[in-house]
């Protein structure tokens, strides 16, 4: 009886000593900028295209030519495009997990919208597409309700939405599509043949 009770305590203090302080130790992963470093609040970012292998582009900007006003696109020639803040939606601070629900906004006012929040429009384009301001920006258009992700994606991440106007949360990864109104980005849901907008996040303070 004695030699069961040692063995279970030996075992126990084996567990307690080898296993536990690496499940405590454990940090949860955060999204990084192409330095390593989490990614903050209180920083601005722009995005790099990580796509080599498709149509080239840089970092996004806004549009407001053609049908669809203040739409987010992609900038051509690897143009470094405007800087974006991201936050915890509700908080001002915090760390940025993979799959947290964002608010996405552009760090200045612009003219053609009351606000640079990103948003989801729909319309009489083939598919949902980005694009920022509120609803009265988007006058008989609809603006889903719904979250913005970043998401781990290859050698960096990808924009994911997460509409909940329908009964069950739906989330779709966030692709661009060239047309002759530029290079938006879009809502795809992750069976279609193309490949999200994969990007890395750089620093510009």
């Amino acid at each position: 009886m004695k030699s069961t009770i040692f063995l279970t305590l030996s075992f126990f203090l084996h567990f307690t000593s080898n296993f536990l302080p690496l499940a405590f130790s454990r940090v949860p992963e955060q999204v990084l900028d192409s330095n390593g470093l989490p990614i903050s609040p209180s920083n601005q970012y722009i995005l790099s295209q990580l796509i080599r292998n498709g149509p080239q582009g840089g970092g996004v900007e806004v549009d407001s030519g053609g049908n669809a006003r203040s739409k987010v696109v992609v900038t051509k020639n690897c143009d470094r495009g405007e800087g974006l803040i991201l936050n915890i939606e509700g908080r001002s601070s915090g760390v940025i997990l993979p799959e947290a629900p964002l608010e996405i906004k552009f760090d200045f006012h612009l003219y053609c919208a009351e606000s640079s929040k990103w948003v989801v429009v729909g319309d009489d384009f083939p598919t949902k597409w980005v694009g920022i301001g509120e609803g009265g920006d988007h006058p008989r258009k609809e603006i889903l309700s719904g979250t913005f992700m970043i998401k781990k994606y290859g050698e960096g991440y990808k924009f994911a939405f997460c509409n909940n106007n329908t009964n069950h949360n739906t989330c779709f990864s966030i692709e661009r599509i060239d047309n002759h109104e530029g290079r938006r980005l879009v809502l795809m849901d992750d069976s279609h043949t193309n490949v999200p907008f994969n990007f890395s996040l750089i620093n510009i303070g």
